[in-house]
C-alpha cells in the first residue's frame, strides 16, 4: 500500500516524494473502467470517486464520508450517479482505537447508504482489506476523481500515484492542504479537510469539470510528479540533512564560546 511520513517539525523534514512507476503494464484506461465497474457492480454511467488509505484516523476518511454526505444532500442529481469508492487497508487491528475508528467508518458508511441507496445504488463502497499494487492502481486509471484527505500527514505519495496514472491527461485530484505535496501540486482542488463544507463544495466542482480544465491541471500536475521524482526527493533529504548537521556544529561552537 502507498505510504506516507510525517510532518515537518524543528529538525525533522516532510518530503513530499515521487513516484518511479513504470506505465509498461498498465491496462487501457478503458478496460480499467469495465474491470472495476464489474468487480463492484456498478452502473457502466456512474461517475467514479476513490480514496485509498490505510484505515487510520489520521487520514480524513470519516471527514471525506461526511463530504460526501453533504454533497448528495444540496445535489441530489448525484444520487444515483455517484459511486465513492474508500479502499481502507486494516492497520493495527490489535489497537482498541483502531477498531473503534474500523467500527465508526463502517457505520457511518451503512448510515449513509441508507439514507441515499436504495435496492440498485449505494453511493459508498467501503473495501476494508489490502490491495495490491495493479488493483490500486486500476482504480485510479478508472477514477473520474480522487480524494487524499489526509488530517495532518506530513506527505502522501497516493496523490502521486494516482497522477502519474493518469496518461489519458484526465480525472481531478482532491488534496488535503495538510499534505506536502499541496504546496508543489497546486494545480490540484486544495481543501481543508476538515471543513466538511469546503470539501463538498471542492468535490461537485471535481465532477462538473469540464474536460479542457481537466486536462490543463492534470498535464501540469504531471510534469510536477515527473520533476519531484523519487531521485530527487532523495538528494533533497541529503542536502537538508546535510544542512542540519551543519548547523548543529555552528550551535555547538556558539554555546562553547559562550560557556568560555
Amino acid at each position: 500500500m502507498p505510504s506516507s511520513g510525517a510532518a515537518a517539525s524543528g529538525g525533522n523534514f516532510a518530503y513530499p516524494r515521487g513516484t518511479s512507476n513504470s506505465a509498461a503494464a498498465w491496462l487501457p484506461i478503458a478496460q480499467c473502467r469495465r474491470n472495476v465497474v464489474k468487480r463492484l457492480g456498478l452502473a457502466p454511467d456512474q461517475v467514479l470517486a476513490v480514496g485509498v488509505d490505510r484505515l487510520d484516523y489520521t487520514k480524513g476518511i470519516l471527514e471525506r464520508i461526511h463530504a460526501v454526505e453533504r454533497l448528495l444532500d444540496q445535489h441530489a442529481e448525484w444520487i444515483g450517479r455517484l459511486a465513492y469508492v474508500q479502499v481502507a487497508a486494516p492497520s493495527r487491528g490489535s489497537l482498541e482505537e483502531y477498531r473503534l475508528f474500523e467500527d465508526r467508518v463502517r457505520h457511518t458508511t451503512e448510515r449513509v447508504n441508507q439514507r441515499f441507496g436504495r435496492a440498485d445504488y449505494r453511493p459508498i463502497h467501503l473495501l476494508p482489506e489490502h490491495h495490491d499494487h495493479d488493483a490500486v492502481t486500476e482504480l485510479y486509471r478508472a477514477a473520474d476523481v480522487c480524494l487524499v484527505t489526509s488530517l495532518h500527514d506530513g506527505m502522501n505519495l497516493v496523490c502521486k500515484e494516482f497522477v502519474a496514472a493518469r496518461d489519458d491527461e484526465r480525472g481531478v485530484l482532491l488534496l488535503s492542504r495538510f499534505a506536502g505535496a499541496a504546496r508543489e501540486m497546486t494545480e490540484a482542488l486544495i481543501v481543508n479537510p476538515y471543513h466538511v463544507e469546503e470539501c463538498a463544495s471542492a468535490l461537485q466542482r471535481a465532477l462538473t469539470m469540464p474536460e479542457p480544465e481537466q486536462r490543463e491541471r492534470m498535464a501540469s500536475l504531471r510534469m510536477t510528479v515527473r520533476e519531484f521524482n523519487v531521485y530527487r526527493w532523495a538528494g533533497r533529504m541529503l542536502t537538508d540533512a546535510g544542512r542540519l548537521r551543519l548547523r548543529q556544529r555552528v550551535e555547538a561552537r556558539v554555546q562553547r564560546h559562550q560557556v568560555a
